[in-house]
């Protein structure tokens, strides 16, 4: 596409900054008076942050039903669950409250609950696809990475076919996301180096990506400066609230690259990795990857990955750009080792005899 002819569409609000979460209640009651809320079991920090989006919902004069059977990876089993109980609770509007799980979750439900089949049925590659009379999500976000809360993707999970895939359509976007960086300052060090991690590979990928954008590599590579430079401290120290609040910000805009470029070969490739082996998160498997793919991709993009190893290495501002794409494979297992995500297959207990058949499944077209 030429640099005077783009496109680009965002049709989620959002309210960006701390204490947002007060607000759940009034943009909820906009679109809907029985909320469904959708959220993992709940562990302190969670709770609190359910409860006191609950208050907002009840004085907004919401009705609330809670669905907390959320699990990593979101399984096609648990999403049907969830769409059970939003039909029983006859739930009008769609609250998702936590990590890339829990929205995503929250927006194939609302896909699930509003039309026949499951969720399943309506991925990218289906022939079906949602309609407008999915049910509005609202997305509050409790981790920085996943960029869920302003994409309109949903992972889904197949268990019985060892196979992931996704929701891709207008219809889930969320019609507002709150991004209140108070609510990811408990979350636990690993889970914040492997989603920030995941915000970084979008914000890359996305500037890889035929449909790249100047409007999306300003938003792009925004996000993986403000990645580099703040996702170690946040592991360090989860109460940085700076760290905390400049990596919402980069899971926001790393989230509007994708949504209107999209991603490459690791996102692929990791969503073979988390459909055959779900103990796995997404950012390990993206980690697991990411090293060997830039390794195997610098030299058909040498800029870009020249201008990514100069961010994460400013020490090689002086070389060419051969030299320093050359160098982004080895400076992205260092920064992989500054935040604790330097990880193998062989670290998941992932058979060895089974490798051909992984191999396989990240080549294979979805049927």
């Amino acid at each position: 596409m030429p640099m005077n002819q783009f496109n680009y569409f965002q049709p989620t609000e959002i309210r960006f900054g701390c204490g947002r979460l007060v607000e759940v209640g009034e943009v909820t009651a906009r679109f809907g008076k029985r909320c469904l809320v959708v959220t993992t079991p709940a562990f302190p920090a969670l709770k609190t942050a359910v409860k006191r989006a609950a208050k907002s919902l009840k004085d907004a004069g919401v009705s609330v039903a809670y669905f907390d059977g959320v699990v990593p990876n979101p399984t096609t089993d648990s999403i049907t669950r969830g769409a059970k109980a939003a039909r029983k609770a006859k739930s009008d509007v769609i609250l998702g409250i936590g990590g890339g799980s829990s929205m995503d979750t929250a927006k194939a439900i609302a896909v699930e609950a509003s039309h026949s089949g499951t969720s399943w049925d309506y991925r990218w590659c289906s022939k079906t696809q949602p309609t407008a009379s999915t049910l509005p999500v609202i997305a509050v976000t409790t981790t920085s990475g996943t960029g869920s809360q302003v994409t309109q993707v949903a992972v889904i999970t197949n268990t019985a076919k060892r196979d992931k895939s996704a929701i891709c359509n207008s219809a889930v976007y969320p019609k507002a996301a709150i991004v209140d960086p108070e609510l990811v300052a408990s979350t636990p060090e690993h889970v914040t180096a492997s989603t920030g991690f995941d915000a970084l590979t979008h914000a890359f990928e996305a500037l890889l990506h035929p449909s790249c954008s100047p409007y999306v590599q300003m938003l792009g590579e925004e996000a993986i400066r403000l990645v580099v430079n703040n996702l170690p401290s946040a592991v360090r120290n989860g109460h940085n609230l700076g760290a905390r609040i400049s990596m919402a910000w980069a899971d926001t805009l790393a989230g509007l690259c994708i949504a209107n470029a999209g991603v490459t070969l690791p996102h692929g490739m990791g969503m073979a990795i988390g459909g055959m082996y779900p103990q796995i998160s997404h950012g390990e498997a993206l980690a697991i990857t990411y090293p060997r793919f830039a390794d195997f991709t610098w030299r058909t993009a040498v800029p870009r990955f020249a201008a990514l190893s100069r961010v994460l290495n400013p020490n090689l501002v002086r070389t060419s750009d051969t030299d320093a794409a050359g160098k982004c494979a080895a400076e992205i297992d260092r920064f992989l080792t500054r935040i604790g995500m330097r990880v193998h297959l062989s670290d998941f207990d992932v058979p060895r005899d089974e490798l051909p058949a992984l191999i396989d499944q990240c080549l294979i077209l979805p049927d």
